[in-house]
């Protein structure tokens, strides 16, 4: 049987950073490292890239390598520790391992930044909704992936709950389209009205009228999380996924975030919107 491939959690994924920008402040090449450390040179890649965890005496060897002082040793091992606990999510088995680490991710998370320009945000989904949309957008799945799909959507929303916060930007468009059907659509614009009054949810809606925004390069979602100095940005594509991490590209797409708040309308004029289109739907 196939070896289950690692889903890394926030902390493997910082203490990777956190290694391989060690090495680069080094000066160091990775055939450097093994050779200074004896270490195997794809071992070194798979672990600056989060795919392992590293040893304890592995561990030890690089931060002797690169002259990393006690304090900070004592800070790295503590994540070191916890670099493997895991969130709610158990058998990735059935699910591709970025949406894998997705779930990972957010299940670590305090807040979510998530701009949509197609479809209503995977935890504000109907099971309807969400089974429309798996099989509209993917129709070369077979009915077991679509169901573990759905499935999976099903128990994100259960483990999302304050203090956990979402604020959430659409397109008006995400409203409009009739993803599977009036019936279903009106359904899910109820429970989207119905979500966007709960405390720990912001919903805004950029109306047609707005015109040209940043938003129409794509959607995408920022992730934050409690004491830690580290933000991801998770962009879903068709055949890969991407996860963005440096200081210039979080930074980049909160901004861009900021200004699509600024420019949707405000929560109170988006259920509005919502319940004009949901009047409208036949």
């Amino acid at each position: 049987m196939a070896k289950r491939q690692l889903v890394p959690t926030v902390r493997l994924r910082r203490l990777a950073l956190e290694l391989r920008q060690l090495r680069e402040r080094a000066g160091m090449s990775r055939e450097q490292v093994a050779d200074a450390t004896g270490m195997n040179r794809a071992t070194l890649y798979r672990i600056e890239v989060a795919q392992a965890k590293p040893q304890g005496r592995t561990f030890q060897a690089l931060l002797d390598v690169y002259g990393v002082p006690e304090a900070r040793r004592k800070e790295l091992t503590a994540i070191l520790k916890s670099a493997h606990q895991q969130g709610w999510l158990q058998n990735t088995d059935e699910l591709p391992t970025q949406y894998a680490t997705l779930i990972g991710f957010e299940s670590e998370a305090v807040r979510m930044l998530n701009y949509e320009s197609l479809f209503v945000p995977g935890l504000l989904q109907t099971e309807d909704y969400a089974r429309a949309a798996v099989v509209g957008s993917a129709p070369d799945m077979t009915p077991e992936e679509v169901e573990s799909r759905v499935i999976a959507r099903a128990e994100r929303q259960a483990h999302w709950k304050p203090p956990q916060s979402l604020g959430i930007v659409l397109d008006e468009s995400v409203l409009r389209r009739e993803v599977g059907g009036p019936a279903i659509m009106r359904a899910q614009l109820q429970r989207l009205l119905s979500d966007s009054e709960r405390p720990d949810v912001t919903v805004q809606a950029i109306p047609y009228f707005a015109g040209a925004h940043p938003g129409m390069h794509g959607s995408f979602v920022i992730l934050q999380f409690a004491n830690e100095d580290h933000e991801i940005v998770y962009i879903e594509g068709f055949t890969n996924d991407l996860f963005l991490e440096s200081k210039n590209d979080v930074y980049s797409y909160r901004r861009q975030f900021e200004h699509l708040c600024e420019q949707a309308a405000t929560p109170e004029a988006t259920r509005d919107l919502i319940a004009s289109v949901l009047a409208d739907l036949k």
